[in-house]
């Protein structure tokens, strides 16, 4: 008697569970669906802010470019506006699992995961105009004529600015790590160099080969990596000085 309770005690929080990913994914869509729909009324304005940056007009080679910029803009506005809706959700999700003190230092997270995934589009967008294409561009010095497509230039632009957005999350990331006890000060200090031939290695590949401006690209990742260190000591010495409180009591 006493399994069967059990088991019917296991389905019910399953179906519970279930039912409450359910609504957060609803509630997340929703916002998505909302913001492309605005994206999509305002993409002419949206289209205009990206091209005043450039010194060439864009051209498009068949009538499905017309389509895909109005969904690449559309989209663009609903992921970016989205992230703080996403990132509620998922903690509502696990609210129940924390602890008050826990509730509270998350929380602060969804506004800094926002604000640093805007901050990584806006250094990338500033990088690829100011420093990559006019460098892409001196190196045709006349020698061919230029055309230049919608769906070929956003492609790229994206290409540059998406990793630099994710990348600016890293602090994040390696506090959220430090808080679960997967990562400590410590070890990123050990792994240091290696962590720096990773992000060198990353900032080449989203770069032109220019060593200069490779490493313009790469210097802002190692300083993020440091600053995720100061982080996650932080984040480490309260978690130690917690437990310490817990272990006294």
């Amino acid at each position: 008697m006493s399994d069967e309770y059990n088991s019917k005690d296991i389905e019910m929080n399953v179906t519970d569970h279930l039912s409450e990913l359910r609504k957060r994914i609803i509630w997340t869509l929703a916002t998505f669906i909302l913001f492309f729909i605005l994206g999509f009324i305002y993409v002419r304005e949206i289209y205009s802010f990206f091209q005043k940056d450039i010194p060439f007009e864009l051209n498009m080679t068949s009538p499905g470019e017309i389509i895909w910029i109005f969904f690449t803009m559309a989209s663009l506005v609903a992921l970016v506006a989205t992230l703080p809706m996403l990132s509620l959700q998922l903690w509502l999700f696990v609210k129940p699992a924390l602890t008050p003190k826990e509730r509270k230092v998350s929380l602060a997270y969804i506004p800094a995961v926002f604000l640093l995934f805007l901050a990584g589009l806006s250094f990338g967008y500033t990088v690829f105009v100011q420093l990559i294409l006019p460098f892409l561009l001196s190196l045709n010095d006349g020698m061919f004529n230029e055309l230049f497509t919608v769906e070929r230039y956003f492609k790229f632009v994206f290409r540059v600015t998406i990793p630099f957005a994710l990348l600016f999350e890293i602090p994040i990331i390696i506090m959220f790590l430090t808080s679960l006890g997967i990562v400590n000060p410590e070890w990123l200090v050990k792994v240091r160099k290696y962590a720096y031939f990773v992000l060198i290695i990353i900032g080449t590949m989203i770069s032109p080969p220019d060593f200069v401006l490779q490493l313009v690209v790469a210097i802002p990742l190692i300083i993020l990596y440091e600053v995720s260190i100061v982080l996650s000591r932080i984040v480490f010495r309260r978690k130690m000085k917690a437990h310490q409180e817990f272990m006294d009591e």
